[in-house]
C-alpha cells in the first residue's frame, strides 16, 4: 500500500478551466473511478489568484507542543509564500529568549528594536518592525532579545495590544498576523494563542509528537480556538512502505483534524536554514518548498486536502511465470 495525499475539490466549487491530475494513471483502478464522486486535481492551478476566506486580519498561531519538529520553518515559508501571493503580512516571533525566526529569515542583523522596547515607550511600533528587501509586504516582529527574560507584566493582554496595534496602522492592517509559538505549555504558550482565533499545528508522525499535539489540542479548544488544522512535517514515504512509520492517514486519524499540509523529508531544508533564506525562495523548487506553498494556499482559501489510500497495481506476469 502506497499512500498518497492529494487535494479534493467537489465539483460545485469554482475550479480552475485546467486542472493538473496528480494521481498517476497506473496507480489508479479503472473500476474505482466509476463509484469516485470527487475528482482528484491539483492544488496548485497558477492561472488564479487564491481569495481571501474570512475576515482581516486573520491571526494565525502556529505551534506544535514538541520541540524541534518544525514550527519556525513552518512560519518563515508559509509567511514568506502569502506574502509571494501578494497579501500583506507580519509574522511575530514570540518565543522569549531563543528567538529563531530572524535567523530562518536571514534578518537577524536587522533587527534594532523588539515588542518590549515598544511596550516600554522606548521606539515606535514601525520602527520595531522589520521589513524584508525581497518581499516588501512582509514584515518580522520579534518579543525580545535574545538571552533576555521576559517582564513580569508580559502576558497574553500585551501580546492582544500589540495585534490591536497592527490593526491600527496607519499604512493598513495587513492581511495576515502570524504568531509563532514556543515550545511547551507554559506560560510562553499561554501568551501566543491569547489573541489567535485560528491553529496550525505543526506535528511529525512519531508517537512523541503525537501525544503532544493531542494535548496542545485539547487546550486550544479550552481557550476557544476551533479553527484548528495540521501540518505533518518530515514524512518519509520510503518508511511509510516499509511500514516504519505512520502514513498521514494514521496521524489524522488519529487526532481528527483537518488536513493542511504534508511536508516530506527534504535534505535542503537544512541548506536554506543555514543560509538564512527560505525553501519557498530556492529555484528551482524543491519538493517541501511546493508543499509550504500548497499550504499556504489553502490556508488563504480555509481549505483543507485529504490523506487517501492508493492500491498499487498487481505487477503484470509473464507467460512462463505460470510455470513458477
Amino acid at each position: 500500500m502506497i499512500s498518497l495525499q492529494l487535494h479534493t475539490i467537489s465539483p460545485n466549487k469554482k475550479n480552475s478551466p485546467f486542472p493538473i491530475s496528480t494521481t498517476p494513471k497506473h496507480l489508479i483502478r479503472k473500476s474505482n473511478l466509476k463509484n469516485r464522486p470527487n475528482k482528484i486535481v491539483s492544488v496548485l492551478q497558477w492561472n488564479r489568484k487564491p481569495e481571501l476566506s474570512g475576515e482581516t486580519p486573520r491571526v494565525v498561531v502556529i505551534t506544535s507542543g514538541k520541540g524541534g519538529v518544525g514550527k519556525t520553518t513552518t512560519t518563515a515559508n508559509v509567511g514568506l509564500s502569502l506574502a509571494r501571493l501578494g497579501f500583506s503580512v507580519v509574522a511575530i516571533d514570540a518565543d522569549v529568549g531563543l528567538r529563531n525566526l530572524d535567523l530562518l529569515l536571514g534578518l537577524e542583523n536587522r533587527v534594532n528594536y523588539t515588542a518590549v522596547e515598544v511596550l516600554n515607550g522606548d521606539c515606535r511600533l514601525d520602527q520595531a518592525l522589520v521589513r524584508d528587501k525581497r518581499w516588501s509586504n512582509f514584515e518580522l516582529l520579534c518579543i525580545s532579545k535574545p538571552r533576555s527574560k521576559l517582564p513580569l507584566g508580559f502576558g497574553g493582554k500585551a501580546l492582544i495590544w500589540l495585534v490591536d496595534a497592527l490593526k491600527a496602522r496607519q499604512e493598513g492592517s495587513p492581511d495576515f498576523i502570524i504568531i509563532d509559538c514556543p515550545a511547551g505549555i507554559d506560560a510562553g504558550f499561554i501568551t501566543a494563542i491569547t489573541p489567535a482565533n485560528e491553529a496550525v499545528l505543526v506535528t511529525t508522525p512519531d508517537i512523541t509528537s503525537l501525544r503532544d499535539a493531542d494535548r496542545v489540542t485539547g487546550l486550544l479548544e479550552c481557550d476557544g480556538i476551533k479553527d484548528i488544522k495540521m501540518i505533518v512535517n518530515r514524512v518519509r514515504t520510503d518508511m511509510i512502505r516499509g511500514e516504519d512509520m505512520m502514513s498521514v492517514l494514521d496521524v489524522q486519524e488519529m487526532l481528527g483534524l483537518a488536513l493542511l499540509g504534508v511536508i516530506p523529508e527534504d535534505a535542503e531544508v537544512i541548506r536554506s536554514t543555514n543560509r538564512g533564506y527560505p525553501l519557498v525562495l530556492n529555484k528551482p523548487p524543491t519538493l517541501a518548498g511546493l508543499a509550504f506553498e500548497q499550504a499556504a494556499w489553502r490556508l488563504v482559501e480555509q481549505d483543507s486536502m485529504k490523506a487517501v489510500m492508493v492500491e498499487e497495481e498487481p505487477k503484470k506476469r509473464g507467460f512462463f511465470s505460470f510455470f513458477g
